[in-house]
């Protein structure tokens, strides 16, 4: 597929998208998100927003359904208020009818409603206003690195996992925040707080805390899926 620009304020933002519940599953702005699709309702969803605006908001059920990144029947949960939208960046179908896909986090947003809309996937009315700011570049030096580098070496170690640390030093503040807090098998509850904590500065804040107390209790550490 060829790729768009992505939308660079919220008021180039559909205010009605399709949601995509997925338990432990973390979508951040302007992280990526590798997803499989595969059931019938999700692959309707996708080609429509491949028709259209390119738009899927990925929500957390409120009930752990299955294991990580198990969707649950259409309307047998609740879902957080809070999720974030993305833009399918990238779409393959592959020889036995899935769709590799790839979204990139642009906004999170406030379910108002949800939409009988007749589609056989969920569709809410999606208010960014109050995340505005998701939208803008984020300078380097919110954050405390140098805690979080030591923080992230310690857990490392300790669970015996293997990192890039010259890439690691390369990357932004903005991109390693919130790469590792998607991609870190934190619970389905952690995450979403990582996803409605106020600011980058407090999620940045947030992440060092769970990889300290993870490093400190092996025992606890929750074990997550990754979306494909």
């Amino acid at each position: 597929m060829h790729e768009s620009q992505c939308p660079s304020s919220i008021g180039e933002l559909s205010n009605t998208i399709p949601v995509f519940p997925l338990t432990g599953v973390l979508l951040l702005p302007r992280g990526l998100l590798p997803l499989n699709i595969f059931e019938p309702r999700y692959l309707a969803m996708t080609r429509a927003a491949l028709d259209g605006a390119k738009l899927i908001g990925m929500v957390q059920p409120t009930e752990p359904f299955g294991r990580d990144g198990q969707s649950p029947p259409k309307n047998s949960t609740d879902v957080y208020g809070t999720g974030c939208v993305g833009k399918i960046v990238s779409a393959t179908e592959t020889d036995d009818g899935r769709i590799l896909l790839t979204l990139k986090g642009l906004c999170r947003f406030d379910v108002t409603r949800e939409i009988e809309s007749g589609t056989p996937y969920r569709q809410v009315e999606a208010d960014y206003a109050p995340y505005a700011g998701d939208m803008a570049m984020l300078p380097d030096g919110l954050c405390d690195r140098n805690r979080l580098i030591h923080a992230l070496r310690g857990y490392c170690a300790r669970h015996n996992l293997p990192a890039d640390w010259e890439s690691i030093s390369a990357v932004n503040d903005d991109l390693l925040v919130h790469s590792l807090a998607m991609i870190c098998p934190f619970t389905a509850g952690e995450k979403q707080a990582l996803l409605e904590a106020r600011d980058f500065k407090a999620r940045a804040a947030m992440l060092v805390s769970l990889l300290e107390m993870a490093m400190l209790d092996h025992s606890s550490l929750p074990r997550g899926a990754k979306p494909n």
